[in-house]
């Protein structure tokens, strides 16, 4: 597969079969979830069938309520999306996987189907509390998506299946851009369907998943989590096309056992508070927290998802001031960031490594966003279509435009990777669902926040002031990478605590260097990574904690 064969090892070829990339096709589908509902949103407040229905450009209201009025109804996905990902955790570890895919999907149509509604009555506490509803079935696929690609992908590969989430977030976001530019091309603007029609997508899309999840199979970790072995060997062997006898499957399985049992020794009798003492008292997974706050906290306020939700905005900034100029420009946009997003899982994130990948995109960003921040401070007038622009003013307003479609590409290769792939690596077993869940939820905190922010920053820190703002955020971004990211590529996830424990001031910078070769769980033990000799399931969990008390 591409580059990714010369990562595989002495991993099987037989793993790379139809049922693995089929989950990684259902599950990823779960990214175009959010990215429909980003890329929709702000394209259908552009449209004037809702912004007349629903008063967005009202003389009667002042600048800063037509602002609140905007925020307010863009950002409640994501208020609803905190909530979804903070259950998000409790629902994937009690029902599976699977269930909870299904479950979400539910929700989300029953919110969209609220807020669809809200064109035949025409209220405004219908689209608030539809798109709130929906945003909890949203928020939910950030924790779902992500921990399933991770527990089920082989190593080699899991930056790939990983990363198809977050590419499927901007293929939803290009057929949104794409579904409002049509709809305001063919359907009369005076017509509430001509917002109703693009929004469907989201009903679309939630069939597609919910239909596909009844012939995914499940996560084998979480099947060996609540107890079910001998359903999780036959799925691991399903997934892997390999017997369950073979010593690659049976190896993993002995991966998952071992560190889910010294998981639950550790926190024997701890109850539910087992959970969270683990993951806040311990200092390795202290460590593990703050990448996931401060991956989520920087990523979120570099500017690059404002662009994404509020684009005919910006591109208005920059002199695309027709609804249908506006439209088109960032329906291509969105084409740039979708095509980017593959790029970076199909050809780099494995191959140059994450932290590579992450200083370029970051890079690439910044540039951007410095480009933009100048050019707003200095030509004031180029969104005034009274005002002409002189031939050079053109040829930097073309070279802003650009620099839009630049933050993109650098986004989706930096970032927009990072945010689901690093949570879903670095947290153990009995964590996982739970790390996700935080991270997500504060990442929908930061994005509500900035989706509520952004409007009010134009008005008061002007755009240019705002653009400067993010470019600081993205440098501070790049430094931050440096001294705490730790480089994850290659590294089995019941592996990854070998890294963590060393001392934190080494983690990001040496960490991966100083646990080079430490490829599974059963190294780490000194155990035969062939293990020919295991030949049923009910004997590995003993097994594994011999071996591991021989060592």
């Amino acid at each position: 597969m591409f580059h990714h064969k010369k990562n595989m090892g002495d991993t099987p070829k037989e793993v790379l079969n139809w049922r693995m990339w089929y989950g990684v096709f259902v599950f990823g589908m779960m990214g175009a979830a959010r990215g429909l509902d980003e890329g929709l949103i702000g394209t259908t407040a552009t449209l004037p069938s809702f912004s007349n229905q629903f008063r967005l450009k009202d003389p009667a209201l002042s600048e800063a309520e037509q602002d609140n009025r905007l925020s307010n109804i863009t950002s409640m996905v994501q208020l609803g999306s905190i909530l979804g990902a903070l259950i998000g955790f409790y629902i994937t570890d009690k029902i599976g996987r699977l269930w909870a895919t299904r479950e979400l999907c539910v929700v989300w149509v029953s919110g969209i189907a609220i807020y669809l509604g809200a064109a035949a009555h025409g209220s405004l506490g219908m689209i608030y509390a539809g798109r709130f509803i929906a945003g909890i079935g949203i928020g939910q696929t950030t924790v779902v998506a992500p921990t399933y690609l991770a527990e089920t992908a082989p190593r080699a590969i899991r930056g790939l299946c990983v990363c198809i989430f977050s590419g499927n977030v901007y293929l939803g976001i290009m057929l949104g851009y794409f579904a409002a530019y049509g709809s305001s091309l063919h359907i009369a603007k005076t017509s509430s369907f001509q917002w109703v029609n693009c929004n469907l997508l989201h009903i679309y899309f939630a069939f597609i998943i919910f239909t596909a999840s009844w012939f995914a199979k499940e996560s084998p970790r979480w099947l060996i989590k609540v107890g079910r072995h001998e359903e999780a060997a036959k799925e691991m062997s399903t997934l892997r096309n390999l017997p369950i006898e073979h010593p690659y499957v049976q190896t993993e399985i002995i991966d998952i056992n071992d560190q889910l049992n010294r998981e639950r020794e550790a926190t024997l009798g701890l109850g539910w508070m087992g959970y969270v003492k683990e993951l806040f008292l311990i200092p390795a997974n202290r460590y593990r927290v703050m990448l996931s706050v401060m991956s989520q906290l920087l990523g979120q306020w570099s500017g690059a998802n404002s662009i994404t939700i509020y684009a005919p905005e910006y591109f208005e900034m920059v002199g695309q001031t027709g609804t249908e100029e506006k439209l088109f420009a960032t329906a291509i946009f969105g084409v740039v960031k979708f095509v980017s997003a593959m790029l970076c899982a199909f050809f780099l994130i494995d191959w140059i490594g994450r932290k590579r990948a992450l200083y370029t995109g970051i890079s690439l960003q910044a540039f951007a966003m410095l480009y933009m921040a100048l050019f707003l401070v200095i030509d004031t007038t180029v969104d005034d279509e009274s005002i002409p622009q002189s031939p050079s003013q053109k040829r930097a307003a073309i070279g802003a435009i650009v620099m839009i479609y630049l933050s993109g590409f650098g986004w989706a290769m930096g970032w927009n990777s990072i945010q689901y792939l690093i949570n879903s690596e670095i947290y153990p077993l009995r964590l996982r669902a739970i790390g996700g869940s935080l991270a997500m939820t504060v990442h929908f905190a930061n994005q509500y926040g900035n989706s509520k922010a952004v409007p009010s920053m134009f008005t008061g820190l002007t755009t240019g002031g705002t653009m400067f703002f993010f470019a600081a955020i993205t440098c501070i971004g790049l430094i931050w990478v440096y001294f705490f990211l730790p480089e994850t590529q290659g590294k089995s996830l019941e592996a990854m605590d070998a890294m963590f424990s060393l001392p934190w001031y080494l983690i990001g910078r040496k960490g991966a260097q100083m646990t080079q070769g430490i490829g599974s769980t059963a190294e780490v033990y000194g155990m035969d990574e062939k293990v020919p000799e295991i030949e049923t399931l009910e004997r590995i969990p003993s097994e594994s904690r011999e071996k591991r008390a021989d060592a």
